[in-house]
């Protein structure tokens, strides 16, 4: 793989590096003996088995013909609370650890990082501790993932299931020499027999094959997200001040354990819907709680219209209503309408969320149709109770009314030959 470097790094100049493999496609191995190359260097190996999977990418690095006495200080340092390797009298060494997100990789620093299994890795871990991490070595950084399942996520701690595929395929469009762009399967791998991986991949089903064999992104998957239609590319923008001359509305979704709410702003100009502000409170609070926070989010602007709740949750827009925060029932009241709503104007890249609003984004991530007997979506959402700012977007694009379209009519002239 291709690393920008000083020459001692091995096999590369990029800056960035983008690996999409399946599990037995040897980066492991590829990985610890570009580490042994290079000059003082932090390794992440990132392995949702922890302890095991660091043990294995010790194994990996070296062929049993050449492990020797380096193979046996990796195993031997492994046994410590930190497997670390490091040059007597240097500060060149090599550390593997577990980290799921920014706050179990802080505290260190690097040369380089490598991150495998990159897919179930927070986003935070690389945008708010790895990328400072390198600043002071002008640094380099290797993401390794498989292609992942969304029907997986439940593992992850990623916000965005794809998001390791969405940066791969940025990685492969650079054109500026600071990405590199790979991709292998278990076929190129010479250490794995192909005899035995022909026997095994009988048994497997396609979406296992495409992932753990071929590394392939099924893009069959993004037919199963409820939101596939919402276009991050355009829609997904940095976050900017709301002009108080827009109108705002709020959704809500209730709940004395995990309320939630939604602040949406419309440009009367465009027409144009921007989620500017997510309310999910870490513990449930009164309702006198909730309104004096809905306040302090709106300040001065005023609220055009509060919409939320189900048709059975009367009761509970009266007692906001009379905490000085009232609360209408949704226009629609079927979820599958509201979820039409929702989608007409997604599809006309009508609805923009700031950057920042993480739980919205990663519930439009993740929020899937649930599967039958036979693997075949349904119209139902598969734990739907739990998207609760989907929900919030949901009541409030429910009281919006589609665009007309404007269709041309045209006179037809049959000719009628005999």
């Amino acid at each position: 793989f291709i690393l920008k470097g000083s020459g001692t790094h091995r096999l590369s100049r990029s800056m960035r590096d983008g690996i999409a493999g399946e599990s037995n496609s040897g980066f492991g191995a590829v990985s610890l003996a570009h580490c042994l190359g290079a000059n003082p260097i932090y390794l992440l190996g990132f392995d949702m088995k922890g302890k095991s999977g660091r043990q294995s990418w010790w194994h990996k690095g070296y062929p049993s013909n050449q492990r020797g006495d380096v193979y046996k200080v990796f195993i031997n340092d492994f046994k410590r609370i930190v497997p670390e390797l490091e040059k007597r009298g240097t500060k060149n060494r090599i550390k593997a650890k577990t980290a799921w997100d920014a706050d179990s990789l802080r505290g260190d620093y690097a040369d380089l990082l490598i991150f495998d299994e990159w897919q179930l890795t927070s986003e935070d871990a690389w945008d708010d501790v790895g990328v400072p991490m390198l600043l002071d070595n002008d640094g380099d950084a290797v993401f390794i993932y498989t292609p992942p399942s969304l029907k997986s996520s439940g593992i992850s701690r990623a916000r965005d299931p794809l998001h390791a595929k969405k940066m791969f395929e940025k990685a492969r469009e650079d054109r500026t020499g600071r990405w590199a762009a790979f991709h292998f399967s278990s076929h190129e791998n010479p250490f794995i027999s192909e005899v035995a991986l022909q026997d095994i991949t009988q048994d497997m089903s396609r979406d296992s094959y495409l992932k753990e064999i071929m590394a392939e992104d099924d893009e069959g998957q993004v037919n199963l997200l409820v939101y596939g239609c919402f276009d991050e590319k355009i829609c997904k923008i940095p976050r900017e001040e709301i002009p108080e001359k827009w109108i705002l509305y709020t959704g809500h979704d209730f709940g004395t354990a995990n309320p939630a709410a939604l602040f949406i702003a419309q440009d009367p100009g465009t027409g144009f819907f921007y989620c500017f502000n997510e309310y999910v409170p870490i513990v449930g609070k009164s309702t006198y709680q909730n309104v004096q926070a809905f306040k302090e989010i709106a300040g001065e602007k005023s609220i055009r219209s509060r919409v939320g709740g189900s048709h059975q949750e009367e009761e509970i827009r009266q007692g906001y209503g009379a905490q000085g925060w009232p609360i209408t029932e949704p226009f629609i009241l079927k979820v599958n309408s509201q979820i039409d709503r929702v989608k007409q104007l997604m599809e006309k890249n009508k609805i923009f969320i700031f950057d920042d609003m993480y739980r919205l984004l990663e519930q439009i991530n993740s929020c899937m149709w649930k599967l039958d007997d036979m693997g075949k979506p349904t119209n139902a959402i598969k734990d739907e109770k739990k998207y609760h700012l989907l929900a919030c977007l949901r009541y409030v694009c429910s009281i919006f009314r589609p665009e007309r379209e404007e269709v041309e009519k045209k006179n037809v002239v049959l000719q009628v030959i005999r």
